[in-house]
């Protein structure tokens, strides 16, 4: 008798983990379609390269929340939809450093001379504290149910802050003493950390990996 309570608490606080993290991807989906729209709008009116990364980089955590949201609510074999999203979350995070690069190095070629946006400026600072809790919430319940997934969209959503304030930090230095190089010299420096995660999670769907 005991054991089957016992068996009964561990199955209700699994579905208790699971109702959370399909709640926090629907946060995500949700926030992050807002995010992209606006910062890409904001990118195109202020031509502005890191508004373009960062609107980038926004779309990417959106599909990767999708797929994980995907994962979770999959009635197929819960191993092979694990391994399945892990690539996927993965190879996003390759199109996020792709996108990096290829935003800040047209930006240091003076493709487009960025102009000051208030807009994009309120929503990177938003972001900048909204993601890294947001990745903090992530990396919780993917150690708790043992997603490799979870934990690369949480890595997503970390960088998504990362790149949140290195942006904010160009927007300002245009806005301010007319730097339009600074953002993208700084969000050159992420890329090694993002194809790190990007490594991290295809080795982890190879090896099916259920608690990194």
């Amino acid at each position: 008798m005991p054991e089957n309570r016992m068996s009964a608490a561990v199955a209700h606080n699994h579905r208790d983990v699971l109702h959370r993290v399909l709640r926090l991807q629907v946060l995500t989906v949700v926030w992050m379609t807002a995010e992209a729209v606006i910062a890409l709008s904001a990118a195109w009116a202020a031509r502005s390269p890191a508004l373009l990364a960062f609107g980038g980089d926004s779309t990417v955590e959106l599909l990767s929340a999708i797929v994980v949201l995907w994962r979770f609510r999959s009635k197929a074999d819960g191993a092979q939809a694990e391994r399945m999203a892990t690539r996927i979350a993965a190879a996003l995070l390759f199109v996020v450093a792709g996108s990096v690069v290829t935003a800040s190095a047209l930006a240091l070629m003076g493709y487009r001379e960025p102009e000051p946006s208030p807009v994009g400026i309120l929503l990177l600072t938003l972001a900048g504290v909204g993601m890294p809790w947001l990745a903090r919430q992530k990396r919780k319940l993917a150690t708790q149910v043992g997603s490799a997934s979870l934990r690369a969209d949480a890595a997503e959503s970390a960088l998504c802050g990362y790149i949140s304030w290195i942006a904010l930090a160009g927007l300002l230095a245009n806005a301010v003493v007319r730097r339009s190089w600074a953002d993208s010299v700084a969000a050159l420096v992420l890329v090694p950390l993002i194809l790190g995660e990007g490594w991290r999670a295809v080795r982890a769907s190879q090896i099916g990996c259920q608690s990194c």
